[in-house]
């Protein structure tokens, strides 16, 4: 079995992904992403993204960020007032196939130096922690499809890199 100190280049595959969620993201699961999964397809993605350890990595990210209430009206403190409940509401709603994301709230913000506004949509906590999940996820599969040269909405990566 290769583990995770296989070295591909110069560098181990954890260090090359280390921007990959841990609780997703394994060694066995990081070798894989490199030397390809057998017919080229991904299964049993959901049971990552509904996985405990995954929703409170997402929820930390979440909280950190210290984003504003969604149209619920619940906030970063009023979550963590009960983020037990809420993240194991999330999973078992993910597992059995039922969430539904809320609308998301529209507010408006000024444009720099002008006179015009801009919109901003705001998810629910909930919903962000879900998406964040989710990205945790899928991430890593599609930024190894991507062109070496593509620089845009990637980790790691941003318009400094591309201009070097």
């Amino acid at each position: 079995m290769i583990g995770i100190s296989r070295q591909v280049g110069d560098a181990p595959i954890r260090e090359r992904w280390r921007w990959a969620e841990p609780s997703v993201w394994t060694g066995r699961m990081l070798t894989a992403l490199e030397e390809g999964v057998k017919g080229g397809i991904w299964f049993s993605l959901m049971d990552k993204v509904y996985s405990g350890k995954n929703l409170k990595a997402a929820w930390e990210k979440v909280k950190a960020n210290k984003g504003a209430a969604g149209i619920d009206r619940q906030g970063i403190e009023a979550f963590q007032a009960n983020e037990g409940k809420y993240l194991e509401e999330r999973q078992e709603s993910l597992r059995v196939n039922r969430y539904e994301a809320m609308p998301v709230k529209r507010v408006w913000i000024p444009k720099l130096g002008s006179k015009e506004k801009r919109s901003l949509g705001i998810p629910s906590v909930k919903d962000r922690i879900v998406q964040i999940a989710l990205r945790n996820a899928l991430e890593p599969i599609f930024d190894n499809i991507f062109a070496e040269q593509s620089y845009g909405f990637r980790p790691g990566r941003g318009c400094k890199d591309a201009l070097r």
